[in-house]
């Protein structure tokens, strides 16, 4: 389970076997939540709240650019 980054405490990381389109997966204090990346849309929630959630696609929004380059940079390696 790769991790990309960690910011607030928040885990951002995306499985080893994980599929299209670039996703991203977060975990907190038993949370967690799923965000596509382009366009950036909630998949599914699991225990945060909307300021949590607000926090999260801004993080999301920032840092797509990277996700996006260590999705394509851990999975082209698999091919």
């Amino acid at each position: 389970m790769p991790t990309i980054f960690i910011f607030f405490g928040f885990r951002f990381m995306f499985y080893s076997n994980d599929h299209d389109p670039v996703h991203v997966h977060i975990f907190k204090d038993g949370n967690e939540a799923k965000y596509n990346v382009t366009p950036i849309g909630l998949i599914y929630n699991h225990g945060f709240k909307k300021q949590e959630l607000a926090l999260i696609e801004s993080i999301v929004e920032e840092n797509k650019e990277i996700i996006i380059e260590r999705w394509k940079s851990h999975f082209d390696k698999k091919r």
